[in-house]
């Protein structure tokens, strides 16, 4: 079979994705099933470390309203690292996919290219907002090296995971379906924003777009190594370079805390905006494939 759409690049994101058993309805029971897996896996950690009574009391409450970093971005590690685990091990069993055919086509060079590139970007968006409004900026405190290390492993395992779910496994199987990227894009953004919506709309607007844009970057690629890179660079900034009062991250260690509301729709309309031009940008810097190429 082959992919019915004029940008023939998306050919080998189309091999990855074919292989193993596609159904529809198996793509919605992996989904079940490895959330499942994911539940009863921090279930089963939960009784065992409450019975060694090293269950900190307020950990449930850490992920709502986080106040100790080394408890919260613990936490964030082993949840999504079981969601991944989860969903790698349903899609063995249901799909006979293995972790490789979701992860797709891994280039390191375009993981570190989607971390600077998108590292810089934040950098300049920041820059942007201080520029507009310095008096919403103050310096942070107690961020350790200790600290900054901790937090870049519990972020990197939390966004390979979300890549792993959405531009991987979830995208694959709508890609299957509709074997055009935008569309495909966009129904993965869609999907993707949905799961943010506790975050509130401009952030779930955000993460639509997001979506979208990582989607289509993940299916001209072939893999999810560049849309980890871009998603790493975008938590962690977010975690410890300039932490916003307003989101997630908020009332943790940050090099700055940015605390200007009323920019809340101006940055969503740069972070759209920067995000719609990322393909342009990456193609110029020779990371995509040709799109004329058939």
């Amino acid at each position: 079979m082959t992919v019915s759409n004029q940008d023939a690049v998306s050919q080998d994101y189309f091999t990855y994705a074919n292989r193993g058993r596609n159904a529809w309805q198996r793509y919605l029971a992996t989904i079940a099933l490895g959330f499942i897996f994911a539940v009863v896996a921090a279930s089963l950690l939960s009784i065992l470390l409450a019975l060694s009574k090293l269950l900190p009391p307020d950990a449930a409450q850490q992920l709502g309203q986080p106040s100790d970093p080394w408890l919260f971005f613990g936490m964030v590690a082993v949840l999504f690292a079981f969601i991944c685990g989860g969903i790698a091990g349903a899609a063995r069993l249901i799909q006979d996919k293995t972790l490789w055919d979701i992860i797709g086509c891994w280039r390191w060079s375009r993981f570190g290219w989607g971390l600077a590139v998108w590292a810089l970007v934040q950098f300049l968006l920041a820059a942007i907002d201080f520029a507009v409004a310095p008096s919403g900026f103050h310096r942070g405190d107690h961020l350790s090296p200790a600290l900054a290390l901790w937090v870049l492993g519990a972020i990197l395992i939390q966004t390979f995971a979300e890549e792993f779910v959405f531009r991987g496994l979830v995208t694959q199987g709508i890609f299957l379906m509709l074997r055009r990227p935008l569309p495909s894009a966009c129904v993965s953004g869609l999907l993707f924003g949905a799961a943010h919506l506790t975050n509130g709309w401009p952030q779930a607007i955000n993460a639509v777009w997001f979506g979208i844009i990582c989607a289509y970057l993940a299916i001209r690629t072939g893999g999810i190594a560049l849309t980890c890179g871009i998603h790493l660079a975008n938590n962690y900034f977010g975690a410890i370079g300039v932490v916003s009062a307003g989101d997630v991250f908020k009332g943790l260690p940050g090099l700055f805390v940015q605390n200007t509301p009323q920019l809340e729709w101006w940055d969503l309309a740069l972070a759209i905006l920067t995000m719609s031009v990322m393909p342009w940008v990456l193609q110029r810097l020779r990371l995509l494939p040709d799109s004329t190429r058939r």
